[in-house]
Parts: C-alpha cells; sequence; structure tokens
C-alpha cells in the first residue's frame, strides 16, 4: 500500500466486519521523539491467542469472502522497514487494538496520506456505528467523535454528500491547524 492511511482503511474495515460498534483510531507524531503511532481499536467480537499469532501468515482470514489477509502482514513489513513494529491485542468478546509505530524521519516510513479522508471515507460507509479520530501532534489533541457530531446534525445521516465534504474539511483543516500550531523544540 502506498501510504499508511490504507492501512487504516483496511484495518476498519476489519472492525466493521468483527461487528465492532464503536472503533477508535488514534494518530500520535511526536517529531520530538521521532515517533509516528497508528492504533485502530475497536469493542468487535475480538479474535483468539490463535488467531492473532495467525496474523501475520497472508494465507490466514476469518473472513469468508476471500482466502488471503494480505492487510496485517503488509502493515507489519512497512512499521518494520521504518524501524517500528505492530503489535495487535485481542481477546474473545473484548475487541482489537492494532498499533503501529514508526520511526518518524525514516526514510523507509509510507507518507501518512490522506487520513482526514480516508477517516470520513469509513464513517460515511458505516454512518450506524461510532468513530473516534484523536490526532496528537507534538503533545496538542484534536479530537473527533461522530456520537458528537450526530447530535449537532440532528437526524442528517453522515453519508449526506454535503455532510461528507464539510466533515472531510473539518477533519483535515483541524489536523492542519494542529500542526501548524505544534512547535517543535
Amino acid at each position: 500500500m502506498n501510504d499508511i492511511s490504507l492501512h487504516i482503511i483496511d484495518v476498519i474495515q476489519n472492525s466493521v466486519y468483527a461487528d465492532a460498534t464503536l472503533i477508535t483510531l488514534l494518530i500520535d507524531e511526536d517529531i520530538n521523539r521521532n515517533v509516528l503511532v497508528v492504533e485502530i481499536g475497536d469493542n468487535g467480537r475480538g479474535m483468539t491467542q490463535e488467531q492473532v499469532n495467525r496474523l501475520g501468515d497472508p494465507f490466514f482470514t476469518s473472513r469468508t469472502t476471500r482466502k488471503v489477509g494480505m492487510g496485517i502482514p503488509l502493515f507489519r513489513q512497512a512499521a518494520e522497514q521504518a524501524g517500528g513494529e505492530l503489535v495487535v491485542n485481542s481477546s474473545v468478546g473484548c475487541g482489537c487494538v492494532v498499533r503501529a509505530v514508526f520511526e518518524h524521519d525514516n526514510i523507509d516510513r509510507p507518507p501518512l496520506g490522506d487520513v482526514a479522508n480516508s477517516f470520513v471515507l469509513m464513517v460515511a460507509a458505516n454512518p450506524e456505528l461510532d468513530f473516534v479520530l484523536e490526532y496528537r501532534y507534538n503533545g496538542d489533541v484534536y479530537i473527533f467523535d461522530t456520537r458528537e457530531v450526530k447530535e449537532v446534525l440532528e437526524g442528517l445521516p453522515l453519508n449526506d454528500p454535503s455532510v461528507i465534504r464539510m466533515l472531510t474539511d473539518m477533519v483535515r483543516t483541524n489536523v492542519d491547524d494542529l500542526k501548524a500550531d505544534g512547535t517543535v523544540d
């Protein structure tokens, strides 16, 4: 995959498949510590330890719609090539957390990509679910929570084209402002 946001979409789709009702995305860019963390969590049905252990096998998937599961192995490879790691924590009935850590300035780190567009795309494709994006940049934080947005929209669906555009612009602007205000010592 060309950028990290495509990995994010893939993992979120896995969360949807696992019947999650709440999906969280944490992006933590800490330039001072030279770290980029991407963490996707859900409250879905979770996996057994045996399933977690098999996630590195590209020919393992719990989905019935396909015979291969390349998403996690490719995400892990991207993190490891950039001096980091990927860890999956899950247990049956308790959901799943996928955490990828990258050296921020590593020449082999894929670009982050358009997180705002990728995240809102997943929100719009699954408007019945709740999503939270927490974006941290050098300790400053921006949080986007669809539960709050749904209250403000008073019934206007999250997958309405005008809402999608507005949400994408809002998330992108807030993340850009967060980064512009962030200072590097």
